[in-house]
């Protein structure tokens, strides 16, 4: 299936079509299988529930979470007020591949190269400097992988795709694992993974027990550390194409991270609700749900065909983990939230940011959260990252509208 889906970021039209109806054809005939095993969990999950006396169904993925129900439906209500900043993005998308309207499977369509080539030695530096200008501290502990090679960056045989960091122990430092390739997209990635480093570092003081967050704070130091370097690749960069292809990532990976996440949850909210009054819901039912879900993110920037409808099968952790979706959003969205007070406050930020880190699991996010003066049970809160969001959709649209223009003139 992941390489099915891959299909859809094909730079031709017919090939992302035909992509997605294969895909379609191939989850077509076990979906009322899935559909029967959905309706089992999804009554295993209300029994359970209301044997413990759960107030809704969410209230034990929020517990596991350690997040309030609050700080969930203030995320939840300000990224459902803010779907048009995706569908914005899609109608630029749609622009730029000349296209009147995008389908579903034309979403994730590459719509620009990047060649821009950042060797290790200038990456370094420049994720290094960036760590400096946050603070003396989080450069001195980010400089300590680089000098005490705690890093396995170059790509190898038989090494293994992706990246992380290692948290290990609390008295065994961090290891970074990545495959740098000398692509601008791995400098961000360094950045970010040492932003995982950062974090894991400062909380190793908390223990066993409370270095370890939940995966709804788990990514505030990495994609804090990818916005400050972000910023600086795109300051140096003047070329519209180049800009458009480090802006359009960004975007896309937060309306996939944010945007896309939310509406599965409302999939999921729906689902769950739906099963406890209506009782065992049918494939159609469930396609229902998925299609409207769907519809209400993407309004008329996106046609959602009927082949989609079956899409809701194939993500496992409807099945698995019920609510977890969330999480990526809550995690996602806090991290740029905390960004963007720092591009505000500047330096008087940083002291409260750095406790927030070292506090590691030892807190909940709502206390972490007061570290750095905000409420997370706040819409406002969630809307200045989504502010943050709205600036980069905005500035890849004008990037765009300068290709689109240099275009026309051949």
């Amino acid at each position: 299936l992941d390489i099915a889906l891959s299909g859809l970021h094909n730079p031709d039209r017919e090939v992302r079509r035909s992509t997605a109806e294969a895909i379609t054809e191939a989850l077509e005939p076990g979906v009322r299988t899935r559909a029967y095993v959905f309706n089992t969990l999804l009554q295993n999950k209300a029994t359970m529930d209301r044997l413990r006396e759960y107030p809704h169904w969410l209230a034990t993925r929020n517990l596991s979470n350690e997040a309030s129900d609050e700080s969930v439906q203030a995320l939840v209500e300000a990224v459902k007020g803010r779907y048009d900043l995706a569908r914005s993005w899609y109608r630029t998308k749609a622009k730029l591949l000349e296209i009147e309207k995008l389908a579903d499977y034309d979403r994730m369509a590459a719509i620009a190269t990047d060649d821009v080539t950042i060797e290790w030695d200038e990456g370094r530096e420049i994720v290094q400097s960036a760590f400096d200008s946050l603070a003396p501290q989080a450069g001195e502990v980010v400089g300590r992988f680089f000098e005490d090679r705690w890093i396995d960056a170059p790509p190898a045989p038989n090494k293994r795709g992706g990246a992380f960091s290692a948290s290990t122990v609390p008295s065994v430092h961090p290891y970074v694992m990545l495959n740098y390739t000398d692509r601008r997209r791995d400098v961000l990635t360094l950045a970010h993974e040492l932003g995982h480093g950062l974090h894991q570092a400062l909380a190793a003081k908390q223990g066993i027990f409370h270095q370890d967050t939940p995966l709804t704070v788990a990514e505030t130091a990495s994609v804090f550390a990818e916005e400050l370097v972000f910023g600086r690749l795109l300051a140096a960069e003047d070329d519209p194409a180049s800009r458009l292809g480090l802006l359009s990532e960004s975007v896309e990976g937060q309306i996939a991270t944010i945007f896309r996440q939310i509406a599965m949850n409302q999939f999921e909210d729906q689902v769950h609700n739906a099963r406890r009054t209506e009782g065992e819901l049918s494939v159609e039912r469930f396609g229902e749900i998925w299609a409207g879900t769907q519809e209400d993110l993407l309004g008329d920037s996106v046609e959602v065909t009927d082949g989609y409808r079956s899409w809701w099968s194939y993500v496992p952790h409807f099945i698995g983990s019920p609510g977890y979706v969330y999480a990526y959003a809550y995690g996602q969205l806090l991290a740029l939230s905390v960004y963007r007070l720092y591009e505000e406050q500047g330096e008087a930020i940083v002291p409260g940011y750095l406790e927030m880190l070292t506090a590691g699991g030892s807190k909940s996010p709502e206390q972490l959260g007061a570290l750095v003066g905000v409420d997370l049970g706040d819409p406002a809160f969630w809307d200045n990252g989504l502010d943050l969001v709205a600036g980069q959709i905005e500035a890849a649209r004008t990037a765009a509208d300068e290709v689109i223009e240099a275009r026309s003139k051949g």
